[in-house]
């Protein structure tokens, strides 16, 4: 136990430096050792016998270690031959009745022990790498067989045994090895090696011969002069010693290295990801234009931000850039990028703001009572007031986009063949520029065919009158741009009643109104030979309110109403 104590203390001991020495060497990566090996070992049996001495012997070994930087995990294979002899005194011996013996019989059968052993390696490598020390422990177990011992007399008949031991035949014996290795290498791959170790084999049972029934036995004897006589009294082992085996041993041999494969450095993809912002909502604008140019003004990465304002440039080389982006025509604030801001991680993020104070309108336009977009429509913007007017035309999608002063009131319609807007008023002041840059809208067109009718909304007449109002003029102000952007159409704008009151009464009442309008809508710069006016009273009801049904006021106020028509070329 005081040498397992020892051995452990010794281990702990030799690893400090190891270790501390690690911390100031330039690790290296993990690598693979093999190194076969050729030494000599001396041995130590502690059994007790004073007659038999273990000669030092081959050993034959190798060692598989793996190493990650400074520590690693091995394992040891160990054959190790010796031979005992015996040194019993056989000159000028006599016998207990002082008989000269002068010939013996020696049997002396060598000891192989075979070790297997793991365990934890400690190393220390110089700055090159070329030399490296190791420190490796083991535990494991070992198999020792042989070392049987027999010295007999054979001057007289009863051959006498003079020095015996049986020797072993054990398995599976705990085992323990530390190993100090210096290891020097020609190359990457190959060196030599040099080194010392000690191995203890622990509570080794000896063998009890089945004939003798001992493990060993001696003749004691006692000098007088020149002679050495016995006395015939034998010292005998009944009970086997489980005695410590002990050896140390020196080594040399050549090391094979199979270093990890050097990986390449890891190409940094660097990358920059630009988010388009405004700067007074905060909002992400979608579909905006970012280029990037370098510091000589070449456009050298270009995009479109995605749903949530991002656009993102891969492998890209560090350089200093400037980050531009542009919005529906408007220019958004740069964002300087330096190359400094390029590190490992590889992702530089930057902002561009949309500063600019108008609105943006985001609208599309379909055709009325349907889901069906109407592409390439003109869409036109007006603000009469400031003599302001844009248009825009339709992508395949139906949609449009304006931007709108902070402060305005705007009229937004739309323009294409056989087809009659929808007029809508914008008023700015409406809206909040630090909380909406968007303004989104829908509006609709509804499809023109000859002698279809379409109802004018919000021409409205007081009871029993046919002026126009100006709540009314908004709508025929829709007809008359309608026909201003289709100067070859001709139209037939007629007036409708319900059944209340005489059908001739509500005929002269409609024809009326119906003049009225034409009346106004000429004022406004259509020739009145391409619009007529039409009074159909009661006659075109669009419901069952005939004469003496009862009908609510709501069912009344279907078939009041104005229509316009396209006359067709063929019809006068």
């Amino acid at each position: 136990m005081k040498t397992l104590q020892l051995t452990i203390f010794l281990l702990i001991g030799l690893s400090i430096p190891f270790a501390k020495a690690q911390m100031v060497t330039k690790p290296e990566q993990a690598n693979w050792h093999f190194s076969p090996r050729v030494g000599y070992d001396i041995p130590k049996y502690r059994n007790n016998l004073p007659y038999i001495d273990y000669k030092g012997g081959m050993d034959l070994g190798l060692s598989i270690d793996h190493y990650w930087k400074w520590f690693g995990l091995g394992i040891d294979l160990d054959y190790i031959k010796n031979k005992p002899k015996s040194t019993y005194p056989t000159d000028n011996l006599l016998n207990s009745l002082s008989t000269p013996l002068t010939s013996f019989s020696t049997s002396e059968h060598s000891i192989t022990r075979t070790f297997a052993g793991i365990g934890p390696d400690f190393r220390y490598q110089n700055q090159s790498g070329k030399f490296s020390a190791e420190l490796n422990t083991r535990v494991g177990l070992a198999y020792i067989k042989g070392g049987r011992t027999e010295l007999r007399e054979t001057t007289t008949s009863l051959n006498q045994l003079l020095n015996f031991h049986a020797g072993y035949d054990v398995k599976n014996l705990l085992s323990a090895k530390a190993q100090l290795k210096a290891n020097y290498f020609f190359n990457d791959y190959l060196g030599v090696n040099v080194g010392a170790y000690y191995l203890q084999h622990f509570n080794t049972p000896e063998i009890v011969d089945p004939v003798l029934n001992v493990s060993a036995s001696y003749q004691p004897f006692r000098s007088s002069g020149t002679s050495n006589t016995y006395n015939g009294l034998r010292i005998d082992r009944i009970k086997p010693c489980n005695c410590d085996i002990a050896s140390i041993g020196v080594f040399a041999g050549i090391v094979v290295k199979i270093p990890k494969s050097k990986e390449k450095p890891a190409k940094v993809n660097y990358t920059l990801k630009i988010t388009a912002k405004d700067k007074y909502t905060h909002e992400l604008l979608p579909e905006t234009e970012v280029q990037i140019k370098n510091n000589i003004g070449t456009v050298v990465y270009k995009g479109i931000t995605n749903s949530v304002g991002v656009v993102v440039f891969e492998n890209v080389s560090p350089e200093d850039y400037v980050a531009y982006g542009t919005l529906y025509t408007t220019p958004l604030d740069p964002a300087m990028v330096a190359k400094s801001e390029f590190k490992n991680q590889g992702l530089v993020q930057k902002e561009i703001l949309y500063a600019d104070r108008n609105f943006i309108i985001k609208g599309k336009i379909f055709a009325c009572n349907t889901a069906n977009p109407l592409s390439s429509t003109s869409v036109i913007l007006e603000n009469t007031e400031k003599a302001f007017k844009k248009t825009s035309i339709t992508d395949a999608q139906g949609s449009f986009v304006f931007q709108l002063a902070e402060i305005g009131k705007y009229t937004l319609y739309g323009k294409k063949d056989n087809y009659f807007s929808q007029f809508e008023e914008i008023t700015t002041s409406n809206y909040d520029r630090s909380k909406n840059l968007f303004i989104k809208l829908e509006m609709c067109a509804e499809l023109i065919d000859c002698d279809k009718a379409i109802r004018l909304n919000n021409i409205l007449f007081d009871l029993d009158k046919y002026f126009i109002k100006e709540s009314a003029k908004p709508e025929l102000n829709r007809l008359v741009r309608f026909m201003k952007d289709n100067p070859t159409v001709r139209v037939e704008l007629s007036s409708h009643t319900d059944s209340r009151a005489s059908a001739e009464y509500n005929q002269v009442l409609s024809q009326n109104r119906a003049n009225a309008s034409v009346d106004y809508i000429v004022s406004q710069g259509i020739a009145r030979d391409r619009i007529e006016a039409k009074g159909y009273g009661e006659s075109k009801l669009l419901n069952g309110c005939a004469d003496n049904v009862n009908c609510t006021e709501a069912q009344h106020a279907i078939n009041r109403r104005t229509e316009m028509k396209v006359i067709c070329n063929d019809k006068k």
